[in-house]
């Protein structure tokens, strides 16, 4: 308790300094464990999943949580930037260093996800509630069609021979980054903005806020992000189905942020990690994976807004900051 209300206590210089010593700590452990063959392969390919994961949950919660604009196309935005991240890296192989040829593709897969994000959510963000997950949802769709009959890219054959420049270096450090931005963006007056207008869409409005330009921030700010965490999918598995990337992957990520609280960065993290280790712990009963599976999301989603179990959490949370204030007031 003391550590905590030590860094609670930190200005934003160190408390910045300690977080990324945490961060380089746990990636060092991690890296060295790996490379002693304690972690194998099939484990470190789950963790590599989950930071893709978090890229994708929390550039979504940036529109679903802070905005609280309910959209379904998020797997439309990691496909256009898994796919034209793919077709550059292809296409580039052998002409520059493979580090670079990986970056560059990152970036592009990022940049064309984000043009797409302006194409849509221009028009799109006028509208709200079930009419625009409606719209977002069509967009997946249209993207995965397209996908199926764009032979350029493999078509419904699937899209193969992607060099594998995927890990876990790079999986982490674009992880981190998208948190921290994220955090930035959130913290910032812009993020003050977009929380503003989930908030009151109308007092955001009259109190002079450009509402359509906040939205297309957040909108476009989420689509970066799926376009990168696509290109690094593309860069790992090494062949792209559009299949892949149908509504129930939109609908997986959605659930991830549900899960991990409308809102929350931290919780979407927590939320990622669990739901992704999860269908992984009931392997061994293969036959019942789904089934498991949904049930223990369903248990999840009941106790978490269980009103027994807020109320219990509210109280925790009271006492603590009953204890902070008592231990603060005998410091001065």
């Amino acid at each position: 308790m003391k550590i905590i209300d030590r860094y609670k206590q930190m200005t934003f210089w160190p408390k910045t300094l300690v977080n990324f010593v945490l961060i380089l700590v746990v990636f060092l452990i991690i890296t060295i464990l790996s490379n002693m063959g304690i972690i194998s392969n099939y484990y470190q390919g789950i963790m590599l999943t989950i930071c893709i994961n978090v890229i994708l949950v929390v550039s979504l919660n940036i529109t679903t949580g802070f905005l609280g604009q309910l959209t379904l196309g998020h797997a439309g935005f990691m496909a256009v930037g898994a796919y034209s991240g793919a077709f550059l890296s292809k296409n580039l192989m052998g002409s520059l260093p493979d580090p670079l040829i990986f970056l560059l593709s990152i970036i592009i897969g990022g940049i064309v996800a984000m043009i797409f994000g302006v194409i849509v959510g221009v028009p799109t963000l006028r509208l709200k509630g079930d009419y625009l997950a409606i719209i977002t949802l069509a967009f997946g769709e249209v993207i995965k069609n397209i996908l199926l009959n764009l032979n350029i890219v493999g078509g419904a054959s699937g899209y193969i021979g992607i060099p594998r420049y995927t890990n876990f270096l790079w999986a982490y450090w674009l992880a981190v980054i998208t948190v921290v931005l994220s955090y930035a963006l959130i913290k910032s007056r812009h993020g003050r903005a977009i929380i503003s207008i989930r908030e009151d869409e109308i007092a955001s409005e009259a109190s002079g806020i450009d509402t359509k330009k906040f939205k297309i921030l957040a909108f476009v700010f989420a689509a970066f992000f799926a376009g990168v965490a696509g290109c690094l999918y593309a860069h790992y598995m090494g062949i792209l189905e559009p299949k892949t990337f149908k509504f129930d992957k939109s609908i997986e990520i959605l659930v991830m942020v549900v899960l991990g609280g409308m809102g929350s960065i931290k919780g979407s993290i927590i939320a990622t990690i669990i739901l992704t280790v999860l269908p992984q712990l009931l392997v061994s009963v293969s036959g019942y994976r789904m089934l498991l599976y949904a049930l223990a999301l369903i248990i999840m989603m009941l106790f978490k807004y269980h009103p027994t179990l807020v109320k219990f959490t509210n109280n925790i949370k009271s006492r603590f900051k009953k204890v902070r204030g008592v231990r603060k007031n005998e410091c001065t």
